[in-house]
């Protein structure tokens, strides 16, 4: 899922970015500050190799199952590649640029000078895959749809739209008065569907009927839940387009499906899947060492990337009351010895978080606030836990049995009203503190982390239970946030917007299906969101951000785990790659989108 640049370019770019929004000029792309780094008649984006082979195939290894082919509602569990390959959007993006598309479905993008309309003009030859052009009727009824009874992903967004015209025979505007400079992007990149696909049939309704996209690829055969193929369509309407260049070179792309994700690095040694990918430092040094790898009829690739951290770790679901005194989750992130976990899993090559936006500009400084950052957070000082001012970072382990994080916990504990009786930690009210973490079965990492932390916990005399449960009981729990801890890898860019309301915003406190698994509730965290959407220029979004990374880290929601600067990815030696990389490194948009095949 993922990109490489230079540090210096990289720096260089956010740098030159500080200049105004563009306005009122139909143009080939858009970018969130400044303008596009393509000019308009480039030839392919710049980790694209436009004289890549055609053909081949590759097949892909996934966890879980499938029930679904509308990957653009709540109900059911739809195939990653079907909104990956086969459904397209307005814009793509490149991943070579923090926030920036360019024309896709659309010849041009045009907005007004504060962005309080977007104007999309599709391009004359793009066709859905059964030859039938894509309209403008098709686009006001995708966004309409969507925006209503579609995913609340869409629908948030699209509350936001006041009014949706046609002004030409191929042209859409939506305007808005909300100020979220990232809505227009937003609108580029949501999913353009064929509304005739759905006439007699309830487009909120989970099936197996395939959606009849514009994309390169279409649903070629399936069995629910085993696997999917997808092949090039071969009257794709967007081979001749720069975007599309040296991308989409595979013919055919097949996902087989797994219940556990040892058996996906077997079915690789076997040869049964094309490619893995290798969280396990450890794993990556001491396990490849089989006939494929031994042979040359497989290989190993290390790909670097400039983007931020995220988070990975166990959310504490703060919904539930014991969590919610944040003494008792200072203390449950003190216990996790993570020098011990990092070296007995990872053979100590995992980066610790630093919190969410690490590894990157976005990122907080473990230093008191000041400047402009310190002026996003004052309105909010009296809701603030401790840290978020006078500066925060997570508890370093010696790898010695974390005597010292095990004190620390006990003493946070005892503040909160917790305290040991017989070995066994109860309140004053004679509860048990009691946790049970809840894990999806196959994820041995996940299991192996949960069980070194439960022997931490237990030395405080916590309950702790482990619970492994198959794929969609564990999809259906962690949806309605039925579960005290569990484990939860959250993907950041160096462009979030609208998705951090999706993330941690308010609603997902009591509406199921965000990704706030935490339960976060903090005053601070909604305006300083609002605040990044309305910044009209990078560097008061950049302190919005740094602002929103203290409050979300000093919150204390995750004990979190490590993470890598680098992809290990084990491939058929066919498979290949070009030589310059996104700044995302191995990312979305990366593989399959613009590796090839050399049958030679």
């Amino acid at each position: 899922m993922t990109r490489r640049t230079s540090l210096a370019a990289v720096t260089l770019f956010l740098g030159s970015i500080l200049g105004s929004i563009a306005s009122a000029e139909p143009k080939h792309g858009i970018a969130m500050y400044g303008e596009p780094n393509l000019p308009l008649d480039f030839v392919s984006l710049p980790y694209a190799n436009p004289a890549a082979t055609q053909g081949g195939r590759i097949t892909l290894g996934e966890r879980g199952g499938f029930d679904s082919l509308n990957p653009y509602i709540l109900k059911g569990k739809a195939p990653y590649g079907v909104r990956a390959h086969t459904v397209e959007s307005l814009l793509g993006r490149s991943y070579d640029e923090p926030f920036t598309l360019y024309g896709l479905l659309a010849e041009t993008v045009e907005v007004g000078e504060n962005r309080e309309w977007v104007e999309f003009t599709l391009r004359e030859e793009a066709k859905f895959s059964d030859g039938s052009p894509v309209t403008v009727e098709d686009v006001i009824w995708s966004f309409e749809t969507l925006g209503t009874i579609g995913h609340p992903r869409y629908v948030r967004s699209f509350k936001k739209v006041t009014k949706i015209e046609q002004t030409g025979p191929r042209s859409v505007r939506l305007s808005s008065v909300s100020g979220d400079q990232e809505l227009p992007l937003i609108l580029g990149l949501r999913p353009i569907l064929r509304k005739a696909d759905f006439e007699g049939r309830d487009f909120a309704e989970s099936g197996l009927k395939a959606l009849t996209g514009s994309g390169p690829y279409i649903i070629d055969k399936f069995e629910a839940g085993r696997f999917i193929q997808f092949k090039r369509n071969p009257n794709y309407w967007g081979n001749n387009i720069g975007f599309n260049k040296g991308r989409h070179n595979v013919a055919e792309l097949r996902y087989d499906y797994f219940l556990d994700g040892n058996v996906i690095f077997e079915a690789f040694k076997a040869g049964e899947i094309s490619y893995y990918r290798e969280g396990n430092g450890a794993k990556w040094d001491e396990n490849y060492n089989f006939d494929r790898i031994t042979s040359g009829r497989a290989t190993k690739s290390l790909i670097s990337h400039k983007r931020p951290s995220g988070m990975k770790g166990l959310a504490m679901n703060t919904r539930r009351e014991k969590f919610a005194d944040w003494r008792v989750r200072e203390a449950l992130i003190q216990a996790f010895d993570y020098t011990n976990f990092n070296e007995k899993v990872y053979a100590g090559t995992k980066t610790r978080f630093g919190s969410f936006f690490s590894n990157s500009k976005l990122g907080m400084s473990t230093k008191p606030a000041e400047g402009r950052v310190k002026e996003l957070l004052l309105p909010f000082t009296d809701s603030l836990l401790p840290g978020t001012l006078e500066g925060y970072s997570f508890p370093v382990s010696d790898g010695k049995r974390n005597r010292k994080g095990l004190r620390q916990a006990t003493k946070h504990l005892s503040d909160a009203g917790w305290h040991l009786d017989s070995g066994i930690l109860k309140n004053d009210q004679g509860d048990v503190f009691e946790i049970e973490i809840l894990l999806q079965t196959g994820s041995a990492e996940n299991e192996a982390i949960s069980n070194i932390y439960a022997d931490a916990l237990k030395r405080l005399g916590i309950t702790v239970s482990i619970k492994s449960l198959d794929a969609t009981q564990f999809r259906e729990r962690k949806k309605t946030y039925d579960y005290d801890m569990v484990p939860n890898l959250w993907w950041l860019s160096l462009s979030p917007g609208n998705e951090q309301k999706l993330y941690w915003g308010p609603k997902g406190v009591t509406d199921p299906g965000t990704r706030n698994y935490m339960g976060a509730k903090d005053p601070a965290i909604e305006p300083l969101i609002d605040h990044m959407l309305t910044a009209t220029d990078q560097s008061e979004f950049v302190a919005a951000t740094k602002a929103l990374d203290r409050v979300l880290t000093t919150g204390r929601y995750v004990v979190p785990f490590g993470y890598d600067t680098v992809s290990r990815l084990a491939h058929d030696s066919s498979m290949k790659f070009p030589q310059t990389l996104p700044m995302y490194g191995d990312w979305t948009g990366f593989l399959p989108d613009v590796w090839w095949i050399d049958s030679k």
